[in-house]
């Protein structure tokens, strides 16, 4: 099975419509449908966006070895879609100095307490 028939079968299970899957991984609806008709495979780039929206990891992506079969690994990242206020602070704070991010932190752990 390829990665597209993957995908395709895995909006199935789900029952989630290509337009759907198309708003969660920002991918236009009509790169989805050519995966479809033309039988051809996402790019590289955007395998990590698919994991995210099917809540599945690369490795099951890419090769159909699941979680119990001792090869595949818990989904440990996070794929925040751009143009987004959380990917706006994700950005930001990247650009910070150290002890900016350093207060950053404190008043962000200051605020979960409340």
């Amino acid at each position: 099975m390829t990665v597209g028939q993957r995908i395709f079968e895995l909006l199935d299970q789900k029952g989630m419509s290509q337009k759907e899957f198309s708003i969660r991984t920002g991918i236009a609806t009509t790169t989805i449908s050519d995966w479809r008709k033309k039988n051809t495979n996402p790019g590289s780039d955007k395998i990590l966006l698919i994991c995210a929206a099917l809540d599945v990891t690369p490795e099951y992506l890419l090769s159909g070895v699941t979680e119990d079969s001792k090869r595949g690994r818990a989904m440990d990242y996070v794929v925040i879609p751009k143009d987004t206020e959380e990917r706006w602070v994700i950005d930001t704070f990247s650009k910070m100095d150290f002890e900016d991010r350093e207060h950053l932190i404190s008043y962000m752990k200051m605020m979960a307490k409340k």
